[in-house]
């Protein structure tokens, strides 16, 4: 069975949600029989290979809000990051355009290392305040998991997966996605935001009971509306 999640690199609910996806693989009878697809996915398609701004201070000024709102609300995601072994430190994040982490992960697909370097590029953004734009920050990470130097090179010196990008992009239209993370379980069962891990193995369960052989419509699964990063970012 398949299970597609569209993310971004940037998204911070994107990351408790691939760990609470983890987490509900863990307690699935058929773990050995899933495969996790990532997808590409842009919050800010715009953005400068590298944004020094401090990322509370450029929440605040988009969401119309103080640094102090922002400060409390990202309290939140750190608390429910570490209890998912994960060490927010928003204070030292640099932003910038995430399209060449996205083409590095399609390589990683391929490799078979993607939730590999997905963990690797969420760590260098959101612990080690690495900026997720730059070429050496994207090298560092994708060498630590053990992809190929001249691969890489070849990947970040050219327009290879960019295609790819975009096909991922435009599938999320497709099919509706407003948020991320969003999952697909079978084709058919889709969630938005970072569900529990206790819904996400009910939406495993029930993609498992119930699979088909030909794709069909992905439909809205189970559970309450979860928080995610939609068009405009993430007010945290």
């Amino acid at each position: 069975m398949r299970v597609d999640v569209w993310s971004d690199v940037v998204c911070p609910w994107c990351y408790v949600g691939l760990a609470n996806l983890g987490e509900a693989l863990d307690r699935f009878d058929h773990e050995d029989d899933v495969d996790v697809v990532l997808h590409s996915y842009q919050l800010d398609p715009g953005a400068p290979r590298r944004d020094d701004q401090p990322l509370e201070q450029r929440l605040a000024e988009k969401y119309g809000a103080s640094v102090g709102q922002i400060r409390a609300q990202q309290a939140r995601i750190v608390s429910l990051g570490a209890e998912r072994g994960i060490d927010f430190r928003f204070d030292q994040a640099i932003g910038g355009n995430t399209f060449d982490a996205h083409r590095l992960l399609h390589l990683a697909r391929a490799r078979g290392v993607q939730l590999e370097l997905k963990h690797a590029l969420g760590k260098a953004y959101f612990t080690d305040g690495e900026p997720i734009g730059e070429v050496d920050t994207l090298r560092r990470a994708a060498l630590s998991v053990g992809l190929d130097a001249d691969e890489v090179e070849a990947v970040l010196t050219g327009e290879a997966f960019a295609d790819d990008v975009r096909s991922d992009i435009a599938a999320a239209q497709q099919i509706g996605v407003s948020g991320v993370p969003f999952f697909v379980v079978d084709g058919r069962l889709g969630v938005s935001g970072a569900q529990p891990p206790e819904t996400l193995l009910d939406i495993l369960d029930q993609g498992w009971q119930t699979q088909v052989q030909a794709p069909v419509p992905v439909v809205a699964g189970g559970g309450a509306d979860a928080d995610a990063c939609g068009p405009d970012g993430c007010e945290i």
